[in-house]
């Protein structure tokens, strides 16, 4: 049992349960009818564990309207009409607490005929499938077995259910297609959740007849074909989220009608065609996610007009035009992401009007120079992403110096040139990147001064010196790519950096000429302890793979050392932990002692002692490739493992010779 954070539908559903239970349980009450009775203890009965003992009340020799837990019963029949166990529940402290029940979903719960409330939401351990004859429940007004592992598909019996108000059926394992009869009656339905299932074919057209329809959730599962295009007669709708399908097919001109559509996520979809033009002027919309599909056209300036959008996530589309000067309208505007789209021109300067806002993500794109200086006047601003535009910026604006507040600044591949200004230390930034540019010169010993920043990001640039000791003060650097510059010299600045709380976890310092070797110590560092990811590829280090390595096991996922002139043997320490790449091309090193290496992508090359016998391991999540590097050896190869798993499992072996 433990305290959790739980949301407020799951508040919502812990109160309305805790007034029924609490009105129609009293001290005179009449007694539980047998049939009842004998349905719950048959409902106990198909519970393989109960951890907190949900169930420690129902026993045969005592009333269920009066003295089981979580059973409430109309108290002039004594019939059963709420049946509340959910694993999320308000303690004996007011906190959320959390339980499970193991088990199955016994089938005389049809028998409750009378019953309107049914919540075993959250138990999360509850198996099997939905049983049918809870279709006979035609009282029933809240049905709620959300998070569970429930498997097959929806009842058809569930079409009898015409006075639902709460339909909740979410994360669960759920299948096959709905049928489109099963909703057409429900015209009570106030919130329909389906999310986190399995569940495909195409959207049951009859949803559109859920006239008191506020909460549609289907996100999270196969669901293919369009929208439907009559979604615009549910007039009452307030939350729609259709994420994470695979529907394809134009977004219906008739969502434009929802006049109290205050969410709307269509995101991870294959929807293409225009956005509606009346879209983004619906009066109530304050979140609109559209991102991640295959839009297409232009946003014309007067088909912006919703003023109390909060939220617009456009990205990862194949949007085009420029960016409309009406979006500065949208003065209640926090965060706005159009990145990776067609969109050219420049940014409008509208943008300045913008002062509610906290994130701005123009990247990738055809945008085009300059940034507008009006963007100093948004003090919300946290975070600006103009990465990878044609912006031709040359230097970094020097008014960007006076937005104290920002956090978050990335101007890779923007056509910065020449070097850094050492304004940047009066910033207080965490994240800076401005990789892919063309900055030169020495890397400025003023750099120790940032110690904000969390993340630095050079990479791709044509810095030329060695790293200077003042960069040991950056106390708050975990994330670090230097890669494809020219730096020289030695480590000891970059391994012996003061910290705070934790070391690198991102270290990438490939393709420069650091000298070497790499310290036999690299992997007792406490800097290094935490370390995700460790690339120091195509720098002339020479010697041998330090052993130590071995130590960062709990943590490391990547390890890259090609190209680096090492020799000696592959430490037997690599052979366990966490590795997902490990990465030793273009050495002269021997398979030494080590039985195998256990990874899931390998790149070898020039390896003495290495396997092609190998194995593989693992379940439907994950392969395991275990190379054996003592009983062969070949040299001149590469070795390349390809693995792509998702309903079925795809394998590619590739063997290049090398001349």
């Amino acid at each position: 049992m433990a305290i959790i954070e739980i949301t407020s539908l799951s508040i919502f559903i812990i109160c309305i349960t805790t007034i029924f239970l609490q009105s129609t349980t009293t001290t005179e009450a009449a007694s539980c009818h047998e049939t009842d009775k004998s349905a719950l203890l048959d409902f106990k009965n198909k519970i393989t564990k109960d951890p907190l003992r949900l169930l420690e009340t129902w026993n045969q020799s005592t009333d269920c309207c009066t003295q089981w837990d979580g059973v409430g019963c109309d108290q002039s029949n004594g019939r059963v009409v709420n049946l509340s166990r959910p694993g999320v529940f308000t303690g004996p402290d007011d906190s959320p607490w959390d339980t499970e029940l193991y088990g199955t979903i016994s089938p005389s719960l049809g028998n409750l005929e009378f019953l309107q409330i049914l919540n075993l939401a959250s138990q999360k351990f509850l198996t099997g499938p939905i049983p049918s004859e809870l279709g006979k429940l035609s009282h029933l007004t809240n049905l709620l077995l959300s998070r569970n592992r429930l498997n097959g598909t929806i009842p058809t019996s569930f079409q009898n259910l015409r006075n639902l108000i709460f339909l909740s059926l979410d994360n669960n394992l759920l299948s096959g297609s709905v049928p489109d009869f099963v909703f057409q009656d429900m015209t009570s339905l106030n919130s329909l959740g389906l999310s986190e299932n399995q569940l495909s074919g195409e959207i049951p057209s009859s949803i559109v007849k859920l006239v008191s329809l506020q909460r549609l959730d289907l996100h999270k599962n196969n669901f293919s074909g369009g929208i439907p295009s009559d979604i615009g007669f549910l007039k009452n709708v307030i939350d729609i989220n259709l994420s994470e399908n695979q529907l394809s097919g134009t977004i219906p001109i008739s969502i434009g009608e929802l006049s109290k559509l205050g969410a709307l996520d269509l995101s991870l979809n294959r929807l293409s065609g225009n956005i509606p033009s009346s879209l983004l002027k619906l009066p109530s919309l304050t979140f609109c996610r559209l991102s991640d599909n295959k839009l297409t056209g232009s946003i014309s300036s007067s088909s912006i007009g919703g003023t109390g959008l909060y939220r617009l996530y456009l990205e990862n589309n194949m949007l085009t035009g420029e960016i409309p000067d009406s979006i500065g309208n949208l003065t209640s505007l926090g965060d706005l992401s159009l990145k990776n789209n067609r969109f050219t021109g420049k940014i409008p300067s509208s943008f300045g009007n913008l002062t509610n806002i906290y994130e701005i993500d123009l990247s990738r794109n055809g945008l085009s120079g300059p940034i507008p200086s009006e963007l100093v006047k948004l003090k919300s601003l946290q975070i600006l992403d103009l990465s990878f535009n044609p912006l031709n910026l040359v230097n970094i604006p020097t008014w960007l110096s006076k937005m104290k507040q920002l956090q978050r600044l990335y101007l890779a591949g923007t056509g910065l040139v020449g070097e850094l200004p050492e304004w940047l230390t009066t910033m207080g930034v965490t994240y800076l990147d401005l990789s892919s540019n063309a900055l030169a010169g020495e890397l400025p010993i003023w750099i120790g001064n940032m110690q904000s920043l969390y993340s630095l990001n050079l990479s791709n640039n044509g810095f030329h010196s060695t790293i200077p000791i003042e960069f040991k003060n950056l106390v708050g650097v975990m994330e670090l790519d230097l890669h494809s510059n020219n730096f020289t010299g030695g480590l000891e600045s970059i391994f012996e950096k003061k910290f705070n709380v934790m070391g690198y976890t991102i270290l990438d310092l490939s393709n420069n000429t650091f000298a070497g070797p790499i310290g036999e110590d690299i992997g007792n560092l406490d800097i290094m302890q935490f370390t995700e990811t460790l690339i120091l590829s195509n720098n002339p280090f020479g010697g041998s793979i330090p052993k130590s390595l071995g130590n960062l096991n709990s943590y490391l996922q990547t390890l890259k050392l090609e190209k680096n002139g090492l020799t000696g043997e592959i430490p037997a320490e690599l052979s366990n932990g966490n590795l997902v790449s490990i990465v030793l091309s273009n050495n002269n090193l021997t398979g030494g002692r080590s039985e195998s290496i256990h990874v899931f992508l390998c790149d070898f090359n020039n390896v003495e002692g290495l396997t092609k016998d190998f194995s593989f391991s693992g379940s439907s999540d994950c392969f395991v490739v275990v190379f054996n590097l003592r009983r062969f050896r070949f040299r001149g190869f590469n070795l390349y493992v390809w693995f792509y798993l998702e309903i079925y499992t795809l394998m590619i072996f590739r063997f290049t010779a090398r001349g």
